[in-house]
């Protein structure tokens, strides 16, 4: 059986997930009468400290909507240059919204707030209108890096200052919650609106969370009605994001020790990781000559499975299915494979 690291999104719900989706009380969503969907939302808003929720298919779904909210076709958003938002959802920001893109070089994910004051853009009819900054925390490209509550409010009082909303990509929010040690509210506290996925590590099998403000989320229904997200009987899915958001926030500790075993171990075997904060290990492959293509080959003939990140960069993901003998065996597996490539020079 393969050891599959490729992502957190990998994750299958739990026993306790299965029988609440059996049992789900269920009505049509779209006439809002769908009790699970509602009881969902209410826990979803107080968890993250925001007047209302919405329950939407997924992250990039809920980040979109973000944006055709926030936005008017010709609007700028700032974000950082290699953010999921940017980098990973399909050029969607332009596609849909009709928005510009500002991409700002964070250090490890997280912008400066200097950078962001500096870019947004002053009363000139020459220039976009600056009407969104988006945040993203952790910060999936910098390696699960996390924002601290001091960067994301150095950044949110600029935002304030300037009359601009600051949306945040929290995929994996609760992984930085966990890391710093806080409530994930805190976070939250300076954002005016935020998404969350319940089907990467919290391990629901679908869907995602945006939440803001009762006027932000009410135009928020509509877009998500426009792009095709309006459910019915979606309590059967609703179901486990409640369980997700109750039950299995505080076993995200776990991944991240999983993956400080998997980095010290390949740093053992003199490989160079990116430092690891939470659930993502990031491995340089340059040093023993291979791409990261080559060596996830040679990973996947032995049942480890990874993605490529650059040409010499693998993504290891964690998550609530990889145990800390299957770490002890992918360490087995690597030193194996750089034994065989040492001695074939």
């Amino acid at each position: 059986m393969n050891i599959d690291l490729r992502s957190d999104t990998v994750t299958k719900p739990t026993e306790a997930m299965l029988r609440a989706m059996a049992e789900a009380e269920v009505g049509d969503d779209v006439y809002r009468e769908d009790p699970t969907v509602n009881r969902l939302e209410e826990i979803a808003a107080e968890r993250l400290g925001k007047e209302a929720a919405l329950f939407v298919t997924s992250g990039t779904q809920g980040n979109q909507i973000a944006v055709l909210t926030h936005c008017v076709n010709g609007d700028e958003v700032i974000l950082e240059a290699e953010s999921h938002l940017f980098y990973y959802e399909g050029g969607a920001m332009s596609a849909l919204a009709g928005v510009q893109t500002r991409t700002i070089h964070g250090e490890r994910g997280s912008m400066r707030a200097k950078d962001v004051e500096k870019a947004i853009r002053g009363n000139n009819i020459h220039f976009p209108r600056t009407k969104l900054i988006c945040l993203e925390n952790t910060h999936n490209r910098a390696g699960g890096a996390v924002g601290t509550v001091e960067q994301m409010k150095s950044i949110y009082e600029v935002a304030q200052k300037n009359s601009v909303p600051v949306h945040l990509d929290g995929a994996r929010l609760f992984n930085a919650a966990i890391a710093l040690g806080v409530d994930v509210g805190e976070l939250c506290k300076y954002t005016d609106t935020v998404q969350i996925c319940l089907s990467k590590g919290l391990s629901a099998p679908v869907g995602s969370i945006i939440a803001g403000d009762r006027d932000f989320i009410e135009e928020a229904r509509w877009w998500r009605k426009k792009l095709g997200g309006g459910l019915r009987q979606a309590g059967y899915l609703a179901a486990p994001g409640i369980l997700a958001l109750t039950q299995m926030t505080e076993r995200l500790v776990e991944d991240h020790e999983r993956a400080k075993q998997l980095s010290d171990g390949l740093r053992k075997l003199s490989l160079k990781v990116d430092t690891v904060e939470t659930n993502i290990v990031l491995l340089h492959t340059e040093s023993i000559h291979q791409t990261a293509v080559d060596f996830l080959e040679r990973l996947a003939e032995r049942g480890v499975l990874a993605v490529d990140f650059d040409d010499y960069v693998i993504r290891f993901t964690t998550h609530r299915h990889i145990s800390e003998s299957d770490i002890a065996r992918v360490l087995e597996i690597v030193e194996e494979l750089l034994g065989a490539a040492t001695a074939s020079h």
